[in-house]
């Protein structure tokens, strides 16, 4: 039998990994009975019973990038892609969330490698396709989920530096890429919009190494108090779940993946505005085209302080801007998955799985849009203003969100309700959303 994978919280045992002949994960006796101890996940709350395969592989699997970077940190590991287990003990220091899976952080050193120049910057970018978070440099452990090339960094005093023997980073670097020209600019315009109509979204910049330029955002899951960096935990939707990432979408890999109402129910059950908010997030993803805000793009803070609350909204995009790019919604509103075509029955449906009344919907949709096509130019001026400069997108992206709001604005007119929903525009009094 291989050896006992131990997960950690700091120098804390959370609980162990045995990955044959089933794997399992079991919490530690000491962690259970810590007065601050969190679930690794919502999927496997705090029991002395053990997990088995078809919840622990799923969350684990999250943990690591998808596509491209996955298949190049196995290449220069020499693992393979799938050996998770394998894959986490070599890069899983420092990933997602407050855990580290096979090694304490503390092993060695815990400290920062300063990037030196904007040349230095310029090679890393360049060395990402085939070193997924620097794989195989000393020290360096660190894992991002996703299929985007991306960089955990540390930002201090206004210089970067890459985390070292699992010290925590406080930002992601994400590089320019050829396949989606512009897409620095896109998401940070998509961020700063979101700053800008009042959402708790990541906060963003942008800046610029050589022929290079990058998005840089913060992490949502970093705390800094009296100048030291705390982890805090996290996990996104397919984790909470269960689901694997190749279902973080609605239709995907021959299975049903992640719907709206699935999300909605793991919000519910967090209690407070969590549903409001997730409602807010969907509204915002339809109204600037985002397609690809699925399973994984929204995640949940854990906390054996608080209790579970959704995190800020981040990976945020106008996806119309780029022709090639599939248009549809990475989950169904009301049975449509075009945006375009969101009408009062869709929005209705939309209510009635999270418990609102549809007229508050409708209205939050109308509202919404009319705060977005409000906040464009000031959120425009912002970007252009941040050290990555302006692009050509811009103008693009402004001109397909301020289509959407408008679309959208028409289709939830009164007179577009189909007969089953008259109760959208009857007296009754709007509930405060729970």
């Amino acid at each position: 039998m291989k050896d006992v994978i131990p997960v950690y919280y700091g120098d804390i045992i959370v609980g162990s990994i045995t990955p044959e002949p089933d794997i399992t994960f079991t919490y530690s006796n000491k962690w259970l009975a810590r007065n601050s101890n969190f679930p690794v996940s919502l999927s496997m709350p705090l029991s002395t019973q053990s997990y088995g395969h078809s919840s622990v592989t799923p969350w684990l699997m999250n943990l690591l990038p998808e596509g491209d970077p996955l298949a190049a940190a196995g290449r220069a590991l020499g693992v393979s892609t799938e050996d998770v287990i394998g894959m986490l003990t070599r890069i899983g220091q420092d990933v997602a969330g407050a855990l580290s899976v096979g090694r304490k952080r503390t092993t060695g050193k815990p400290g920062y490698r300063l990037i030196e120049s904007d040349a230095e910057l310029e090679k890393i970018i360049n060395e990402l396709p085939r070193k997924p978070f620097l794989v195989g440099d000393e020290g360096v452990s660190m894992s991002l989920a996703g299929a985007q090339e991306k960089l955990p960094v540390t930002l201090s005093k206004g210089k970067l530096y890459i985390p070292i023997n699992g010290a925590p980073s406080t930002h992601i670097l994400k590089p320019d890429a050829q396949r989606l020209p512009g897409g620095v600019q896109n998401e940070a315009f998509c961020l700063t919009l979101a700053h800008q109509i009042g959402l708790d979204a990541s906060k963003v910049t942008t800046g610029a190494a050589g022929e290079r330029s990058w998005c840089l955002v913060t992490r949502y899951d970093r705390e800094i108090r009296d100048n030291k960096i705390y982890r805090l935990h996290q996990e996104d939707f397919c984790q909470a779940l269960g689901f694997p990432p190749a279902l973080k979408y609605e239709r995907g890999a021959g299975k049903r993946g992640v719907t709206i109402n699935d999300m909605v129910n793991i919000t519910k059950d967090l209690g407070g505005d969590d549903t409001y908010r997730l409602l807010q997030g969907i509204i915002f993803n339809t109204l600037i085209t985002n397609g690809d805000a699925h399973a994984k793009n929204f995640s949940i803070l854990l906390s054996g302080k608080s209790a579970p609350k959704l995190a800020p909204l981040y990976d945020l995009m106008c996806a119309a801007v780029w022709p090639h790019i599939n248009k549809n919604m990475a989950q169904s509103i009301g049975n449509q998955k075009d945006g375009k075509h969101l009408m009062p029955k869709n929005w209705e449906r939309l209510a009635n799985v999270c418990n609102f009344n549809p007229r508050m919907v409708i209205n939050l949709v109308g509202e919404m849009a009319d705060r977005v096509e409000s906040g464009i130019d000031k959120s425009l001026d912002a970007v252009r203003s941040m050290p990555a400069g302006d692009s050509y997108l811009l103008e693009g992206i402004k001109r397909e969100i301020s289509e959407r709001c408008r679309s959208i604005k028409i289709n939830i007119k009164p007179e577009n309700a189909y007969v089953a929903g008259a109760e959208l525009i009857d007296d009754s009094p709007t509930p405060t959303p729970s």
